[in-house]
């Protein structure tokens, strides 16, 4: 049958199981979002109020549902709005599908309105990119975009369509995802494309040398990377601790990965891990890492990480190993298959005495329970929020202290229900995030974390969440600060508060209600109570803006390039 290249577009996402689309319509897309007017039963597009809001949201949906998660844009500005949430995506790991449409192919190349390079802009942040010129050619390239974005390890990619693409007419067929791999020429170039980044079958010899190291070790130490929450490896993670009875650190991308609330969790591990993780890390002689590439926040000093241990790293990414921190032993494939070869092989053991000494030391800060005078502390506010909200409760946060109080203090418990940027630091992310999450799980509560000086970069998308009134609840620590600069600014820079302090507006409680949502100002504990429960209950978005003392620190910290165990703060 003869299809645009537009209408080909949309049947191929159907081919996908894609039902859900975030986007913004600009000129060179315009065919695409007047063939979109007539899938409105098939898929539901979110309009948001920025592209970047997009992107995340894409992002959200991705990482909440484990699903590919599609955004639209269109040229120039349009498609260059997208890079941070792309590189988000990317340093995460997160499977995303970015759609844009360029100029008329014979624009290209002289400096057209709206014209831009986006593929040469996102090259080195996206797994795989494609510039189409050929309506032919359209389908088979969505097909193996999508193949690539959930293959081995997931990452977004990126399809520039040229605008005389999206009306020229070709042949199409449709063809079940499930034959795509075995298709002729398609299943060739998937293949071909996905051959370096599928998932190779761990080597049993690699495995069987494990289960050995695990059997002579007396101090092991399993460290959950976001490698565990990214093969939804948590029910074997779990199985895997539980059978060698060893303590658990997790990294700040693996929230979910292993339950926050087991006896064998010690908490975050390092710049601002617990007590009993980074002491743990120490003091081990076996460190098995999982799905964690030891960045700079991690091992902050790689020459002294886990000195005393033979390091062991799980990835499906070759490129990780020894990128970081040397390693004595590792192996290659997808953290869920790993970890099945594991468990069909090692013995049950226990290590008292080392958990006895792990956790002596404490796994969570201690903050003080009596707030100042109308002012309430971190731990306050999370251990209020855990109280009331159901254990479900998916939480996407933005960056910086809140991001770290949230982490430490909240327990999560499945892949997908922390949503953080943990590469990147991109400030911005949750509200976006917590839009995508909401429309992938409706029927969970799902809460954004953020503080007042990320909420000034995305409470744009407040008008998103009303429109389609998505009940997300935002709670802002505000402390009037950008507060983890400023608690560097402080024990680094000798108190210069050099363009830190943000005394001045918006007020957050009327800006919601400038969109049509409700929203309470707090300052104890009652009152944050009473406000959650309305804002549970209200079935809208709501906005809880929550007094923090502008010198609250995240406890503990370690510097960069610091000892693990180094704590400048504790």
């Amino acid at each position: 049958m003869q299809m645009t290249g537009a209408k080909i577009l949309l049947e191929c996402l159907l081919e996908q199981g894609v039902d859900t689309v975030f986007g913004y319509p600009g000129g060179t897309i315009l065919n695409v979002y007047d063939e979109i007017y007539n899938y409105g039963d098939k898929i539901k597009h979110y309009l948001t109020a920025h592209e970047q809001g997009a992107a995340h949201a894409a992002d959200g949906y991705a990482r909440s549902t484990g699903k590919v998660g599609v955004c639209f844009a269109t040229s120039g500005p349009g498609c260059t709005n997208l890079t941070t949430g792309i590189a988000t995506a990317y340093m995460d790991s997160s499977p995303v599908v970015f759609i844009t449409c360029n100029v008329n192919e014979n624009l290209l190349g002289k400096d057209a309105f709206q014209e831009v390079d986006i593929t040469g802009i996102t090259m080195p942040i996206t797994k795989c990119n494609y510039m189409v010129r050929d309506v032919k050619k359209l389908a088979d390239i969505v097909r193996e975009a999508f193949a690539i974005a959930r293959s081995g390890r997931p990452g977004p990619v990126l399809i520039d369509i040229v605008k005389n693409v999206t009306a020229e007419k070709t042949d199409f067929v449709s063809l079940p995802r499930e034959e795509h791999a075995s298709h002729g020429r398609l299943g060739a170039l998937i293949r071909r494309a996905s051959h370096d980044l599928k998932a190779p079958e761990p080597d049993l010899g690699d495995v069987e040398k494990l289960v050995e190291m695990i059997k002579n070790s007396k101090k092991p130490l399993l460290v959950c990377g976001g490698g565990v929450v990214r093969s939804r490896a948590h029910k074997e993670f779990l199985e895997l601790a539980e059978r060698i009875d060893s303590p658990v650190a997790i990294t700040v991308m693996g929230g979910g990965g292993f339950r926050g609330r087991s006896p064998l969790t010690t908490g975050i591990i390092g710049m601002h891990g617990s007590q009993a993780s980074n002491m743990a890390c120490d003091a081990c002689d076996l460190l098995i890492a999982v799905g964690c590439r030891f960045s700079d926040r991690v091992a902050l000093e790689p020459q002294s990480f886990a000195k005393q241990a033979q390091i062991v790293q799980i990835d499906i990414d070759r490129a990780e190993i020894n990128k970081n921190v040397e390693v004595d032993h590792h192996i290659i494939g997808d953290a869920k298959r790993v970890l099945q070869l594991i468990n069909e092989r090692v013995e049950p053991q226990t290590h008292e005495a080392w958990k006895d000494y792990v956790f002596s030391f404490k796994t969570e800060t201690e903050y003080d329970t009596c707030s100042h005078e109308n002012t309430l502390t971190p731990k306050q506010i999370s251990d209020t929020v855990a109280s009331i909200c159901p254990e479900d409760t998916v939480v996407a946060t933005d960056v910086g202290q809140h991001q770290m109080w949230v982490i430490q203090h909240f327990h999560y418990d499945y892949p997908g229900q922390l949503l953080t940027s943990g590469g990147f630091g991109t400030m911005g992310f949750g509200l976006g995030a917590a839009i995508g999450a909401k429309v992938g799980n409706p029927d969970k509560t799902v809460i954004h974390i953020t503080g007042d000086g990320c909420f000034r970069m995305n409470c744009h998308e407040l008008c998103t969440e009303q429109f389609y009134n998505l009940p997300v609840i935002t709670i802002v620590y505000n402390n009037g600060t950008l507060g983890m600069v400023r608690q560097w600014q402080t024990l680094t820079y000798n108190g210069h508060y050099s363009q830190t302090t943000l005394d001045r507006g918006p007020d957050f409680v009327k800006l919601a209600e400038a969109y049509g949502l409700g929203g309470k100002r707090v300052h104890t504990v009652p009152e944050l109570e009473a406000a959650l429960k309305e804002a549970l209950s209200c079935g809208h978005g709501y906005v809880i803006d929550c007094a923090v003392e502008i010198d609250e620190m995240v406890r503990p910290m370690v510097p960069v390039g610091g000892k693990i165990t180094q704590f400048l703060v504790d």
